[in-house]
């Protein structure tokens, strides 16, 4: 299996942690030495470790942006 290589190259916000010392991280990430994207995943507290997350292109981070925007959030509640 090939070694995936990565990059936090900004960390931009932690987003929640899981009481086990990883947290949730909003961030721009660099894999495998190509342009950055925002990503959002689990880290380790060392980062050395990941969990899986998702990916997103600044077209598609403006997207959710907009969608997140139109949600009529008072509706949820909160866990």
């Amino acid at each position: 299996m090939a070694e995936l290589k990565f990059e936090i190259t900004q960390h931009i916000a932690e987003l929640g942690d899981n009481g086990r010392g990883w947290t949730k991280e909003f961030n721009l990430v660099s894999w495998n030495d190509r342009e950055p994207k925002y990503d959002i995943r689990d880290w380790s507290p060392d980062h050395s470790r990941m969990g899986k997350g998702v990916t997103l292109t600044a077209d598609e981070l403006v997207t959710l942006r907009d969608v997140i925007n139109d949600l009529d959030l008072d509706s949820f509640e909160e866990e």
